[in-house]
């Protein structure tokens, strides 16, 4: 009983590889969209950050952080002024600044 049950089950399984094998054959070739198959951008590491900060003028890098998909960045800009970046994971720019003021 169980060799019928083995055979059944072995030829069931064949019949759906073949089955799915033919389905596989016939389907029409899709492209997926475009956008899809792009490779995400890469994101910056602390490190490419910190550099593409002090290339900009920025001095005194105190501090980055991953915040809500962007870098934050604590330094000094050109005139001494603590500042606060927002900057752009995949591109390094700068997207907003805020002058910290001294208290």
């Amino acid at each position: 009983m169980q060799q019928n049950i083995r055979r059944f089950l072995v030829a069931i399984a064949a019949g759906t590889a073949v089955t799915w094998g033919i389905a596989q054959a016939q389907a029409p070739a899709t492209q997926a969209p475009a956008a899809a198959t792009a490779p995400a951008a890469a994101q910056l590491t602390v490190r490419d950050v910190y550099d593409r900060m002090e290339a900009a003028g920025y001095r005194d890098i105190r501090e980055i952080e991953w915040d809500h998909g962007r870098y934050e960045v604590k330094a000094s800009n050109a005139q001494g002024e603590r500042v606060k970046l927002y900057v752009n994971a995949t591109t390094g720019a700068v997207e907003s600044t805020r002058t910290r003021t001294r208290r």
